[in-house]
């Protein structure tokens, strides 16, 4: 059996195999095995994708990697959304199933808030407001607060609070992002 993550785990994964057969190609090393070097180039490689969220180009630098060889590479935005093209138009999936679960038609949708960390890629905004008809994506709301509040909120209502606070919200099909995501595959 594999683990499959709806794409998330993936996505994370794509430019580290792609940068771990980068080095095996320039050094005729391969790093796979070494779980310090994987490590290490995993690391990097998040760093860089943190930074391909507002540049055009990332860096991934390492001393040391494996075997005392020092490696410097970097990955620009466009060869990131290459390596993630299909894993970025199946993030519509999802949101086309919550809206027929709904029962609500595109349209219906007044404000869209993304949360969560693939959401902060430009080519996954631009495929939802695309999506959306061209709707402006709502970038006002703190998305580390919107997690905190929703998760105390949810916490309360699961815990039995009763108060004036909480009595009004209903909880709605809730599923912890972790257990959302995780699905054991067939290999």
């Amino acid at each position: 059996m594999k683990e499959a993550t709806c794409g998330v785990q993936a996505m994370e994964n794509s430019p580290e195999e792609e940068k771990c057969g980068e080095f095996k190609h320039k050094h005729k090393k391969d790093i796979s095995k070494n779980k310090r070097a994987v490590r290490c180039l995993h690391t990097a490689c998040e760093h860089a994708k943190c930074t391909l969220s507002s540049s055009i180009q990332a860096s991934i630098e390492i001393d040391l990697l494996y075997e005392g060889i020092y490696f410097y590479t970097s990955i620009t935005c466009a060869r990131f959304e290459e390596l993630n093209a299909d894993l970025f138009h199946g993030t519509l999936g999802p949101v086309e199933k919550a809206l027929w679960d709904a029962k609500l038609d595109k349209s219906q949708i007044h404000d869209i808030v993304l949360l969560g960390g693939s959401t902060h890629i430009p080519n996954i905004q631009k495929l939802l407001q695309n999506f959306f008809n061209g709707k402006e994506l709502n970038k006002s709301i703190n998305p580390d607060e919107a997690v905190a509040y929703s998760t105390a909120v949810q916490g309360a209502i699961l815990s039995g609070d009763k108060s004036e606070n909480v009595q009004d919200l209903p909880l709605l099909d809730v599923t912890l992002f972790p257990l959302a995501l995780k699905l054991l595959v067939e290999s």
